[in-house]
Order: structure tokens, then sequence, then C-alpha cells
């Protein structure tokens, strides 16, 4: 499993019941987490001190409960992999999220350290975030010293990702921001012939484009990892792909890389659990799954 142990600002301080206990920034959350099937005893007071509560429906969805949290605040991650501080605006909105996944930050060092360091050999690399959401990959990447893409079909997640790249020093110039859906963007560049030196993706289980396109991680994710093959170059440094869908496991995605990207480029895939530690505990909270490619 790989671990997002680095943090300062963010942790889980305990799980139980369905949730998890976190502390982001001074700010404690309880939200539910499926993976939480187990009723452990609520031995640490932070239990008795959250600032907000987010309560799943019966009929699908939920809604916050606030005590005293503000409307937004801020997290820093130092990424050790370039030696740079970033840092996330966070706030409570649909469906019990905040704005940041944390445990990406174990891919996050990952990837910007093979930036990092080819970076110095030529010109800037070129990446490719497909479903980037907030931008914490984005800003990784872009802070490691890479030329992104990002591409995400709503465009208020695009506004705050641009938020979260100017709070984190990133210049202007090493980012393009586009509202767009993700597989109907690659198939144009696949027409245009530009080409990646890395690709990310971080889809959702279930979502729609800007017009309405059906994504449905299952029936879609074969055929996206099929075409963004094509916008790699030959030489390209590395791909990364993030389920948090139960269906698709380490051992899927793996199957899915070795069988589309190394007959044509060759390198090695590597694929494992994504978790996060518990610090009441010593446990680790398993958070999803992903698969990566590099040269």
């Amino acid at each position: 499993m790989w671990i997002a142990d680095n943090w300062k600002d963010y942790e889980v301080l305990d799980t139980s019941g369905g949730e998890k206990l976190e502390r982001w920034g001074k700010h404690i959350l309880l939200r539910p987490d499926p993976q939480v099937i187990w009723n452990t005893p609520k031995k640490i007071p932070e239990w008795k001190k959250i600032n907000a509560h987010y309560h799943r429906s019966s009929k699908g969805g939920g809604e916050w409960e606030f005590f005293d949290l503000p409307q937004q605040w801020s997290i820093h991650y130092d990424l050790k992999s370039v030696g740079k501080t970033l840092t996330f605006h966070l706030k409570p909105f649909s469906f019990k999220h905040t704005g940041l996944f944390p445990e990406q930050a174990v891919n996050w060092e990952w990837f910007s350290g093979l930036i990092g360091k080819a970076g110095t050999e030529g010109a800037p690399l070129k990446v490719l975030n497909l479903f980037a959401y907030t931008g914490g990959a984005t800003v990784a990447a872009a802070a490691a010293g890479a030329q992104v893409t990002h591409v995400d079909a709503s465009k208020g997640m695009v506004g705050w990702a641009k938020e979260n790249a100017a709070s984190s020093g990133v210049p202007e110039t090493n980012t393009r921001w586009l509202v767009d859906d993700c597989q109907k963007f690659v198939e144009r560049e696949i027409r245009r012939g530009n080409r990646y030196d890395g690709i990310i993706m971080d889809p959702p289980s279930y979502g729609r484009g800007p017009k309405g396109e059906i994504w449905k991680i299952e029936d879609n994710i074969f055929e996206l990892i099929r075409l963004c093959s094509q916008v790699l170059k030959e030489d390209a440094l590395f791909f990364l792909v993030n389920s948090y869908t139960t269906g698709l496991q380490p051992a899927v995605l793996s199957y899915m890389l070795n069988t589309v990207l190394v007959p044509r480029l060759g390198g090695s895939v590597d694929a494992g659990e994504v978790g996060l530690p518990v610090s009441s505990n010593h446990l680790v909270l398993p958070c999803g799954a992903a698969g990566r490619w590099c040269r």
C-alpha cells in the first residue's frame, strides 16, 4: 500500500461506525466513509470537539451540520520530492467533499519526483491532467516544473483549481485551464497531433460532462486509457490512473495498463492501494487504488 504520511496540516484522527474523524488544519470534521465497516470505541476527546458533521441520508446524498467552521480556509502540504510548499483552499460543499483528496499526496510525490528529475535534462515536460477537480495534482506537477493541461467538466472546479495554483505560487504560464469533456478532449488531441510526456487521470465512478455526457467508469475507463495512449510521446515518462470504485482493484488497473501501454512503450507497471495513516491507532485507512506506469 502507498501511504500518504507526509501531511502536517491534515490527519485522520480516528474511524468508527461508518465515519472518519479528520483534522483539516485547525478544524475537525466528521464525514462518512464506506470503507469504515467497523465499530470501535471512540476514546479520543476530538470526537466531542467537531466543527462540522456531514450526515448521510438514507435516500442518498446528505447534508452538513455546522458547529464552528469558516466558509473557507487553507491548508499546506510540503512537497518533499521538489522541496516546495503547496497551498489549498478548502470549503465544505456537496456530497461531503472539502475540495481535496489528501491520500493523493503520495501520488503527487511520485510523479513530481519523476518530473523534477527529468526536467533538469531539457525542456519542461508536458503533462495532461484529466478529471482534474480542484487541481491538487495539477499544482504538484506544475510546482515540479511541468507544463500542465488541466481538464475538468466543471467550470466551478476549474476556477477553484486556479485559486489553488495562485496560492501555491505556480506561474500562470505553467498551466492551461480547460472546461471540457475529458474523452472528447483526448479525441481532439489525437486528431491535432498533440502529445504529452505524462498523463494523470482521477475519474469519478459516475459523472456528467459539460453537455450532459454520461461517464460510468466501468464502461468507459478502458477505452479512455486506450485513447490516452495515443497522446503519449514515444519517450513518455509516466501515466497515473486512480480509482475509488470497489470493482476496480489494483490488479484490474495493472492489467489495463499492461495491456495498453507496455506493448507500445515498454516500461513497467505498478499498482496498489492508497491509504492514510490513522493517528489514534497507527493503522491505515484504505482510500482506493492507483495504477502507475513509468518508462
